[in-house]
């Protein structure tokens, strides 16, 4: 039904455009299981065990937000808040590296003189430059650097992405009230939401997952994201990415337009990237 309040700023119609907007994971597989990639104006949680590869994909789609709109991109930019160390600035020069040569790469195929000239202002150092990292070493200090981001935004309205890796971390250990830790998280949550839609930008959540003991004793225990039910809520999409054989895989947990699905991915230098089917699944057969 349209909208008969009056016109719409130019502005409005802009931002309508960027929240359609998803940021690519250069795995096609994962992408296409996400809808495009990591969408804007929504809350992304990626859950796995340690290793697995959440702050590899946090910090190719740190990356990867800055690709230019020529190439399909979302020109924009990053904010990285580390809650536990691990985010790597040689690998994030590597991914970097990786997909500036991709980019010149479609340029020099396509012959457009759009892309070639946008890459001489997308630069290895150009994409250092635009993820502001930030070292959270508690809870305290994440509520606070949260409180300030709508400020800092808003020096920065290219910022098109807020990643925390991870949410889990700070609420992990000295937690014994329940109750605080739910309603502390539940808050977060809500402010994350409404970054995410009155900034128009993607939120990427990182958690860990918890064991979970069935009712029954029969049962064995699985494993499914950690920070409890009604965390759960708070997030649009949710990713969980576990290992199957000796291969990553990502599965969608959660989604409100797709099933249930899961797709190989593996960690390259360059970053994250299809299963080739050489090395792939078909591939593992023939040695057992």
């Amino acid at each position: 039904m349209q909208d008969t309040s009056g016109p719409v700023t130019i502005l409005d119609l802009l931002k309508d455009e960027r929240s359609q907007l998803s940021i690519v994971t250069f795995s096609e597989q994962l992408d296409q299981i996400l809808g495009g990639g990591v969408p804007l104006t929504k809350i992304t949680e990626i859950c796995g065990a340690p290793g697995v590869g959440k702050t590899q994909l946090s910090m190719q789609l740190s990356v990867d937000v800055q690709i230019p709109k020529c190439f399909g991109g979302v020109e924009g930019q990053a904010i990285y808040i580390d809650t536990e160390g691990s985010f790597i600035v040689d690998r994030v020069v590597d991914i970097a590296t990786a997909t500036v040569q991709h980019c010149q790469h479609i340029a020099s195929i396509e012959n457009n003189a759009e892309q070639a000239d946008s890459m001489q202002s997308l630069t290895m150092e150009s994409i250092l430059e635009g993820i502001h990292y930030f070292r959270c070493h508690d809870y305290v200090q994440l509520l606070a650097l949260v409180h300030t981001l709508p400020d800092f935004l808003k020096q920065h309205p290219q910022i098109c992405l807020i990643v925390v890796d991870s949410i889990a971390f700070p609420f992990r250990h000295h937690f014994e009230d329940y109750a605080l830790r739910t309603r502390l998280l539940n808050g977060l949550a809500q402010s994350f939401i409404k970054l995410a839609v009155d900034f128009k930008l993607a939120v990427l959540l990182t958690n860990q997952m918890t064991t979970k003991i069935s009712a029954s004793q029969q049962e064995t225990s699985h494993l499914i994201p950690a920070l409890g039910e009604s965390w759960g809520h708070s997030s649009t999409i949710r990713l969980i990415l576990y290992w199957q054989e000796k291969s990553r895989y990502a599965l969608l947990y959660k989604s409100p337009s797709h099933k249930q699905i899961s797709v190989p991915f593996q960690i390259t230098t360059a970053g994250i990237r299809d299963v080739c089917p050489t090395s792939g699944l078909e591939h593992h057969h023939h040695h057992h």
